[in-house]
């Protein structure tokens, strides 16, 4: 709660030193037709009269009793649309986590324990190349040759142009779905690989994997038994912990894709002055990644009950 408040007294203060102009983003290209009583007018209805603090503390009410206020481009709830926009946003971050998280931990494990191999030099180049590239780069790589000069996947937009949200098959919420998957999941291989293969040297080269050896374990009995609990862990914690990366990369990989996400909805109320929904998104940014961070926190104690014992005694 206390980082929670922190942030959003952070975020207010950002946006309202901001040569933002609400009442500009809120009006339009009318702003100039209005008169100063008008726009008087305009600013004691938002509160835009009052001091910051007042303000602050205005906004921070509303919010503790589930308002965070109108958007001024969707003249909508900002929780409306932040409940319409995550429900498609889940969809694609939620497999692009998985992915990456399966894919990253494979191409790791199989590094580790063939280290100083041509499969290991290959992963690692191949990780390094992916942890360089920015996202929305990969992006419209993948959209130029796929989508233009291959022409299998659509260009964009999370279903086919005019279509209702009943009439979607889901063949097509597929075929819009796999680029922007695949250009979001990409990045996060490399760092689970890269880390799962440093810990896999590691645990390899311990006492008690060569006591396990000196028993007559090897191949994958010696990893299913004594490798995978100890490497599992930390790339737990490392891939729960980059759910703040991924929705980071949702809002590029949304912008090139035109996926109308809550990452497209983040830049379209930065291009825009929407201020409300602004701050409304990062305090559900900051939630969303706190779930993520308590959740590696459960799955510490079903995959190592000794972590339950640890808990017990501190």
């Amino acid at each position: 709660m206390g980082l929670l408040v922190a942030i959003s007294i952070f975020s207010f203060i950002l946006i309202s030193n901001s040569p933002v102009d609400p009442v500009q983003s809120y009006i339009g290209a009318e702003i100039s037709r209005i008169s100063p009583e008008q726009r008087t007018n305009i600013e004691e209805y938002w509160g835009l009269h009052r001091s910051k603090p007042e303000q602050y503390f205005l906004w921070s009410k509303a919010v503790f009793q589930g308002n965070l206020g109108e958007s001024l481009i969707y003249r909508k709830p900002v929780t409306d649309i932040i409940w319409e926009r995550f429900s498609a946003s889940i969809l694609l971050m939620g497999i692009a986590w998985v992915l990456s998280g399966v894919f990253g931990l494979i191409l790791g494990i199989l590094a580790g324990m063939n280290e100083g191999s041509i499969l290991d030099r290959i992963i690692k180049s191949y990780s390094f190349i992916l942890a360089s590239t920015p996202a929305f780069w990969f992006g419209l790589l993948v959209l130029m040759v796929f989508a233009a000069w291959l022409n299998w996947f659509p260009v964009g937009l999370a279903a086919p142009a005019g279509s209702l949200r009943g009439e979607v098959s889901l063949a097509d919420t597929f075929k819009h779905l796999f680029l922007p998957v695949l250009t979001l999941s990409i990045g996060g291989v490399a760092s689970i690989a890269l880390h799962t293969r440093e810990k896999m040297i590691e645990v390899l080269s311990s006492e008690f994997i060569r006591f396990a050896r000196a028993k007559g374990l090897s191949g994958m009995r010696l990893f299913w038994r004594h490798g995978l609990r100890n490497i599992s862990l930390p790339a737990i914690s490392l891939h729960f912990a980059s759910f703040g990366e991924l929705f980071g990369g949702a809002v590029l990989t949304e912008q090139v894709f035109s996926y109308p996400g809550l990452g497209q909805a983040v830049v379209r109320a930065g291009l825009g002055g929407d201020i409300p929904l602004l701050l409304g998104i990062t305090l559900f940014s900051v939630v969303f990644i706190f779930v993520g961070n308590f959740m590696a926190d459960l799955l510490y104690v079903v995959i190592d009950p000794r972590m339950k014992t640890k808990q017990a005694h501190d």
